[in-house]
């Protein structure tokens, strides 16, 4: 970790880091990388920001994660000097509305399948203003301001400029109207969403990698993307995956996910426990078990039979 925490935004104007990674990355010189939350936890956030991403993703689409929990998140990651973006369960201009208030730096809105959701996005993500006269969202943001190290005016007149707004991908739909999607004013990022891309096209979700007509909308939907003058986003499970989509265009990629982390360490370490630890056998004389030591002794008669005990570490 590093040994001094930097701030979340980039100048006093409230640019943030996932900005500014993304600058970077559309110039080639690195991906707008990330981590994503799936469990609740102000201390797993706290944990897991300082470790070198641009931005922290809090899942409150499919992750365990209630409103309480999203605002902790949110505290945790903008302190440790990374942008916090949450994933919305729905594009309901109330849930917008509430992770924005709470500080998010960005928002990522799932199953936008048409321009006009995308645009309604937009509404609700803007304070109305001379730009944005359309912008429904209220002008009560009192905790969001902290996130941005800004006083509750500089946020309120700034906010339009610095929150990024990302559509997700993710159904046959959605890529059929990508190239209108991609060309929504206030749209900053589409994101790939692979597995329920993949679903709905009649396929299992975790082949998508393997199936040619779901890369095929991939590709499109990031030459659609690159052709507005957009960010394009990519999930990715692993190092390798996320260099992979880096390397096709993709700007924002994630590199894993809280509970993949725990789930694959941990299978992999009671892998190795289990071929480190052989049981010896249990041997049997006379009803006594004896643990598999064998007595330099054994009375004419006694019969001893070796069984094998059950593991205690799985079969």
């Amino acid at each position: 970790m590093p040994d001094q925490i930097a701030s979340p935004v980039v100048d006093s104007s409230g640019k943030t880091r996932l900005q500014q990674s993304l600058e970077r990355a559309r110039e080639h010189r690195g991906p707008s990388i990330g981590q994503w939350l799936e469990l609740p936890g102000y201390t797993l956030a706290r944990t897991i920001a300082p470790l070198g991403e641009d931005w922290v993703l809090i899942d409150c689409e499919h992750g365990n994660i209630d409103d309480h929990h999203m605002y902790l998140q949110i505290g945790a990651i903008s302190s440790s000097g990374v942008s916090p973006i949450v994933r919305v369960p729905s594009a309901s201009p109330a849930a917008i509305k509430r992770v924005l208030d709470a500080g998010a730096h960005g928002i990522m809105v799932p199953m936008i399948d048409t321009k006009e959701q995308a645009e309604a996005v937009v509404r609700a993500a803007k304070y109305p203003s001379d730009r944005w006269p359309q912008g429904v969202r209220g002008a009560g943001a009192m905790f969001a301001p902290a996130a941005f190290n800004q006083s509750g005016r500089d946020y309120l007149l700034r906010a339009n400029d610095n929150i990024t707004i990302c559509v997700q991908i993710e159904s046959r739909t959605a890529v059929e109207n990508v190239e209108e999607i991609a060309k929504v004013d206030g749209i900053d990022l589409l994101f790939v969403g692979p597995n329920d891309l993949c679903s709905s096209m009649g396929y299992v979700a975790f082949d998508h990698a393997s199936i040619p007509e779901v890369q095929q909308a991939t590709q499109r939907v990031l030459q659609a993307t690159l052709d507005a003058g957009k960010y394009a986003g990519h999930f990715a499970l692993n190092a390798e995956i996320a260099a992979q989509k880096y390397k096709q265009g993709f700007h924002f990629v994630n590199c894993g996910a809280d509970i993949v982390a725990i789930t694959a360490w941990m299978a992999t370490e009671m892998g190795k426990l289990r071929s480190l630890v052989v049981e010896p056998p249990v041997a049997i004389a006379n009803g006594v078990k004896t643990n598999g030591v064998k007595s330099l002794e054994r009375p004419p008669g006694v019969v001893v039979e070796e069984i094998t005990k059950p593991s205690i570490y799985g079969s």
